[in-house]
């Protein structure tokens, strides 16, 4: 009697922690959402309004990791009411080897950053933005190689389609150059999108191996790891803006904003914010599914983030961007028809395994 309550409440406790991850799963792909779409606008109307620090605009992609402190403290509280003996509660959980993953994963992010600000700063943002979801097919690459990632044909014929979307814009190379613009400026900014967007591919499946690799992950140690994590990219940033006299030169570039010296700093701040939410959306994902989604949604949002580049900006909308819309909305569709047909037939499975369980022996 008592084995069968024990293993009624440990039932109850998979569906409570199955619940809360999916709880968990929709407020990530929320923020991810947020981020995706966010982030790129802001930071490319930083630019056409007389931004030119790169340094500058890739620092502000991870120096929002101070915004973590207040749900870090309410997970420490909340850990220290759980805890039997108050003191045994640990301010940081982070194990070294932890941190040091962390720090090396900020690290590549730093550079990760600074390859995408470049972008952004040459691009037009319906274009990097497109250019980016070829990360995909590297995320895709690199998950089967480090984390043994499990492909099906809808996954397979999403990353195809999602990574010809971005392919079909290389066509029609230098279409939509800004006005002032070289080709060769051009063709560098194309290049350093196509390097962030492989970087970012190894990036997230790096995570989602230590996250393997770490006994008794929780979301909060996940939230230790993206602060530890955005401070490292921080650093790495500050570093090439002490270089590039980009303290020294922020004053003035306020003064001469298009928008006014008050928006000017506004923009930094919200630039901040959203990329904050990007990078916690995106290894929420990891830790709630895989990096395998987190890289499909960042591609699902970038149309969303074209379009309303198209709408805010006045950006040029021609046929092959409305071709690589459309293959990312299919690649999109594909994968999640997947993902609903396998869910459906491993609650099927789960059914016949759990009826056959229950036939009494004649």
């Amino acid at each position: 009697m008592a084995d069968r309550m024990e293993e009624q409440e440990t039932e109850q406790e998979k569906t409570t922690r199955r619940k809360m991850k999916k709880i968990l799963l929709i407020i990530n792909c929320a923020l991810l959402a947020l981020g995706t779409s966010g982030g790129p606008l802001i930071m490319r109307l930083y630019f056409i309004h007389g931004g030119k620090r790169v340094w500058l605009s890739a620092f502000l992609e991870t120096a929002g990791f101070p915004l973590m402190l207040p749900p870090l403290a309410a997970a420490y509280i909340y850990r220290r009411r759980q805890s039997k003996k108050t003191s045994s509660a640990a301010v940081i959980s982070m194990k070294p080897r932890l941190f040091l993953a962390a720090a090396v994963i900020g690290t590549l992010t730093g550079v990760d950053d600074y390859l995408y600000a470049y972008g952004v700063a040459r691009l037009p943002i319906s274009t990097s933005a497109l250019i980016i979801a070829s990360q995909l097919a590297f995320t895709a690459v690199f998950a089967f190689l480090l984390v043994r990632q499990k492909f099906t044909a809808y996954s397979i014929n999403a990353v195809v389609l999602l990574t010809a979307a971005a392919g079909v814009l290389a066509m029609h190379a230098s279409g939509d150059r800004p006005a002032g613009e070289s080709f060769k400026q051009y063709v560098v900014g194309f290049v350093m999108t196509l390097g962030a967007a492989a970087l970012y591919g190894f990036v997230l499946p790096l995570t989602e191996l230590v996250y393997k690799k770490t006994k008794q992950i929780t979301y909060s140690l996940v939230m230790e790891f993206q602060f530890v994590m955005c401070f490292f990219a921080s650093l790495v940033c500050c570093i090439g803006m002490i270089i590039d006299n980009d303290f020294k030169v922020i004053p003035r570039e306020a003064r001469n904003f298009g928008l006014g010296e008050s928006m000017y700093y506004g923009v930094l701040v919200l630039s901040a914010f959203m990329w904050q939410a990007f990078f916690l959306g995106a290894i929420g994902v990891i830790f709630c599914s895989s990096s395998l989604l987190s890289g499909i949604l960042i591609a699902v949002f970038l149309p969303v983030t074209e379009v309303l580049a198209v709408i805010f900006y006045k950006e040029k909308f021609q046929a092959e961007k409305g071709v690589s819309l459309f293959l990312s909305i299919w690649g999109f569709v594909s994968y999640f028809y997947g993902e609903i047909k396998h869910a459906k037939k491993v609650k099927r499975n789960s059914e016949t395994e759990l009826s056959q369980i229950n036939v009494p022996d004649l």
